[in-house]
């Protein structure tokens, strides 16, 4: 049985996804198929990479996004985004897609041809930087002839790239979508934020029904792309989520399957 997850976009919000596959991990879930978007790209480049949900965890703790040494001069963007080469270089020292434990796919999108490109093979930082350069906040990233951002722009749910490969997928939604109030739109980056996630509720949705399991922690709407604190309840709400989803019919047929197929490759 090969098993896809996918790991939406969502900046700091992609910390639930560390929670998801602890959980998943906790039920002997152990997907071989995985594909990313941003802050999914990057958390299923450490999990594919053999990391654990603490050093993953770790990573996201340590990252300082707006520190002054990695503000961009003379580029399109106000962070460097090249700067944190070294930073996931110490977490994925190999820099090769051909090194890491599990398949993996990664979205990012051409800005000069406004095309969706996918990584899966040759090397992998530059790609994982691309694919999480939030447009206007995150310089484009050169890889080849051409310049990239975020992924989110065009696909912030890939589950298409993996569907053909798998024979269930569980996707993991970060970008719960909500109704607010007035008084949670205070200033032009709330606007945006919530404009980002109108756009991908929209496109995402549409590729729920292709999800075996569906986890969209609730709660996450509290938490704008670049929340910097709280990562262990954000940690905690992917996780909890997930608990959740399996203890339900759907999650309880899930797990019976698996384990099925299980006994039966032990047989």
């Amino acid at each position: 049985m090969k098993t896809g997850l996918v790991l939406s976009g969502g900046g700091f919000r992609g910390i639930a996804h560390i929670g998801v596959i602890k959980a998943l991990e906790e039920n002997n879930i152990y997907p071989s198929y995985i594909a990313g978007t941003s802050a999914g790209a990057i958390v299923g480049a450490l999990y594919a990479n053999g990391c654990c949900w603490e050093d993953m965890l770790a990573f996201f703790k340590k990252l300082e996004i707006f520190s002054f040494n990695k503000y961009a001069i003379n580029k399109p963007g106000f962070i460097n985004t090249e700067k944190f080469y070294m930073s996931f270089k110490t977490y994925l020292p190999f820099d090769d897609f051909k090194t890491l434990d599990k398949i993996l796919y990664i979205t990012a999108t051409d800005l000069l041809n406004g095309t969706l490109k996918v990584f899966s093979e040759g090397e992998l930082i530059m790609p994982l930087l691309a694919s999480a350069a939030f447009p206007g906040v995150f310089t484009p990233v050169k890889i080849g002839n051409s310049y990239y951002i975020d992924g989110g722009t065009l696909n912030n749910f890939p589950v298409d790239i993996i569907a053909k490969h798998c024979n269930q997928i569980i996707g993991v939604y970060v970008n719960h979508f909500e109704n607010i109030e007035n008084s949670h739109l205070k200033n032009s980056y709330d606007i945006l934020d919530r404009a980002l996630k109108i756009k991908n509720a929209q496109e995402s949705s549409l590729k729920f029904k292709a999800c075996d399991l569906l986890i969209a922690p609730k709660g996450l709407d509290n938490y704008n792309t670049f929340y910097f604190r709280n990562t262990s309840e954000i940690f905690n709400l992917g996780y909890r989520e997930t608990i959740k989803v399996l203890q339900s019919e759907k999650g309880i047929q899930f797990l019976n399957t698996n384990n099925s197929v299980k006994q039966k490759s032990i047989v």
